[in-house]
């Protein structure tokens, strides 16, 4: 029997509520949105048939407030709910409490939610169902000797990982006994503030795995199919970046029994919907199940691009207690699909969250190219959400054209305001592991040891600066007279010379500039000419290499200028010495908004360098400070528990002799 829907609300944010949103419009389905303050210009607030404002900013505030989302949906006069991904996707009593309110929950049923929620019961399960699992434990007695007998039966290194969620939040990876008691401490702490529970379980560490994953469906008649693997071997923080389909080093026997095992998995629980189980793949051929995730993944379109089904639609179709509309011996694949996610992040710290303004957002678009995005020029990026900006897919008929074709859209990518990871993945997609197919999750540590990866930056630098001394120029000269476009920087009369510096970061260049031509300049000993313009792209010959370049100004002080390689803001007048920091002196800053969980001082505390000074809960993550001086804490600014900005004075310290 198949349920009537009418009108979908779609609970959740960014790219993933674009994505539904349009499947849902296609089908001929009434949408409607939800909203928190910060989100009032987004989107999917835009996209929606009707958009629905649910609370303030924090997600414990909207996004995460079930009485919230039901009360918008009983406004709205909501048929069914589709949660997308994290949020309250894989909240069993959310589930519950849409049946109990006539709302059809578009997702599997509240038990398997809450039986794969839970890593610990997860794993006796499908122990119990004979899919092959990690040594590990995931017992009820929680305390550190427990866990450290148990640690030490099962040997180093092994993983410490919070019970009740994923995404990498409440996981360690630990290298020896003398790290444990921290990594217990840090994973409960983060478990508990990011899932309510501090329940952790042990696993031996796979060293130098793959992550592959296999994409289940399952609907209400009995038919469970999977739809292949994508590999998510690349990872920074145990969150992938990188995702493809098919695994490129997977054989088809070995794709049988990986596939046989999810949907194993997904018949032992009575599994309803779009799901996927997750396994850990060594060198030598062995998989183990590593978790199940009940929900629609981030890496999702991959899946798509090969098969050229709309998993969303399937989810919907199920949801109304539609059968599979196919067979397992019907599904088919083509070409190899390649998704990189666009985070604003700062790969050069520690892959910190960036906020700010989204200034400019130029998509890529081409051939086999799919660019999922939740963001617009004008979009705050807040501090209260997971940092992702985008995914952007790329299909070819092999995974080289896959790359190449992904490569080039990247580069074609521009985005100015918050800091992004854009040239970090382009370096992946240009790593010769990677294009060889031979990435692990040891991937980013041993192949992108320096994430920073400044090579580049004085050619752009110097790029850069003949794009602000002409923007200068005809700033100049609009405030004045009339000069044909042309002789406006330059004249043969005179040799004007300027000396313009350019700052990105703590980067300063200084550069003295001057027209040879209407189109050419010498800055210091290079050459720069104009070869052609458009309206996205400039062309420039530095000296004997072409470079196709996308520019824009925030504001009259700074210039953005991308390559298809590198991109970075420049300010046009050198900074003010910033604020001290640790390294300088004694004053710790927030490096970011966030909430402030946790301070480890007292004033009078002699610290070491390296001491850990306070932990910091931002993007969904905790990011430790810990002293890059030794010295005595002085005073404390702020208390634990509050909301700060970034740059807020959190402590002074008095630096040793």
């Amino acid at each position: 029997m198949t349920e009537s829907i009418k009108t979908i609300l779609v609970a959740n944010r960014g790219e993933i509520a674009v994505r539904v949103l349009r499947t849902a419009k296609r089908l001929g389905y009434r949408t409607v949105a939800v909203y928190s303050e910060a989100d009032t210009n987004a989107p999917h607030v835009h996209l929606a048939d009707e958009a629905i404002l649910i609370g303030a900013p924090p997600a414990t505030e909207s996004y995460l407030n079930p009485e919230r989302i039901l009360s918008a949906a009983a406004s709205a006069n909501a048929d069914a709910i589709h949660p997308g991904y994290g949020f309250l996707s894989e909240n069993a009593a959310f589930a519950q409490d849409c049946i109990s309110a006539g709302v059809i929950f578009i997702g599997p049923g509240p038990d398997a939610i809450s039986l794969m929620g839970n890593k610990a019961k997860a794993r006796q399960r499908i122990i119990a169902a004979g899919v092959p699992c990690i040594d590990g434990y995931e017992g009820d007695d929680q305390t550190d000797q427990a866990l450290g007998k148990a640690a030490r039966e099962i040997g180093f290194p092994i993983m410490v990982k919070a019970a009740a969620g994923g995404g990498g939040r409440g996981m360690r990876l630990v290298n020896s006994a003398d790290e444990l008691e921290d990594a217990l401490r840090l994973a409960r702490s983060e478990s508990l503030n990011a899932f309510g529970s501090d329940q952790l379980i042990l696993e031996r560490a796979v060293i130098r795995p793959r992550h592959v994953e296999v994409q289940v469906f399952a609907d209400n008649h009995g038919n469970v199919i999977h739809l292949g693997e994508r590999d998510c071997s690349i990872q920074r923080r145990h969150q992938k970046i990188i995702e493809e389909a098919p695994c490129p080093v997977l054989a088809s026997r070995l794709r049988g029994n990986m596939g046989s095992a999810a949907i194993e998995v997904a018949k032992s629980i009575g599994y309803r919907g779009a799901g996927t189980v997750e396994f850990l793949l060594e060198p030598g051929g062995e998989f183990f199940f590593l978790e199940m995730n009940t929900r629609l993944q981030v890496e999702h379109p991959v899946t798509e691009m090969i098969t050229g089904f709309d998993l969303v639609e399937w989810q919907i179709d199920i949801a109304r207690g539609m059968p599979l509309p196919i067979s397992q011996e019907d599904v088919e694949f083509s070409g190899h699909a390649v998704e990189v996610r666009l985070y604003a992040e700062d790969p050069a710290n520690d892959f910190m969250p960036s906020t700010g303004t989204v200034d400019y957002w130029r998509a890529p678009s081409g051939d086999g190219v799919r660019v999922d995005s939740g963001v617009q020029c004008g979009c705050p990026v807040p501090p209260w959400y997971d940092p992702l900006l985008a995914k952007i897919i790329a299909h070819g008929s092999s995974r080289q054209q896959a790359v190449a074709r992904l490569t080039a859209a990247l580069g074609a990518t521009v985005i100015s305001g918050p800091t992004t990871n854009r040239d970090y993945l382009i370096r992946i997609l240009k790593n010769e592991e990677f294009a060889a197919g031979n990435a692990t999750t040891a991937f980013i540590d041993e192949q992108m040891a320096d994430p920073s990866a400044n090579q580049g930056d004085a050619d752009l630098a110097t790029m850069a600066a003949v794009l602000a001394f002409r923007k200068s120029l005809d700033a100049a000269h609009a405030a004045s007279i009339r000069v044909a476009p042309g002789l406006r920087h330059w004249s043969s009369a005179t040799a004007l010379r300027s000396r313009i510096s350019l700052a990105s970061g703590e980067q300063v260049f200084t550069f003295g500039i001057s027209p040879l031509s209407p189109t050419a300049y010498q800055v210091d000993e290079s050459v720069v000419e104009i070869v052609s313009t458009s309206d996205s792209v400039i062309r420039l010959k530095l000296n004997d290499s072409t470079h196709d370049v996308r520019t824009f100004s925030p504001d009259a002080d700074s210039i953005f200028v991308a390559t298809t390689e590198r991109s970075l803001l420049f300010s046009t007048q050198k900074p003010a010495s910033a604020a001290v920091d640790v390294a300088a002196g004694g004053h710790v800053l927030a490096p970011m908004h966030g909430l402030l969980l946790e301070i480890c001082v007292e004033p009078g505390d002699k610290i070491e360098k390296g001491a850990r000074l306070a932990v910091l809960e931002a993007m969904k993550m905790q990011h430790e400070i810990r002293s890059h001086i030794a010295g005595d804490i002085k005073a404390l600014h702020v208390e634990a528990g509050a909301q700060i900005a970034a740059n807020t004075l959190i402590l002074e310290i008095d630096r040793s002799d």
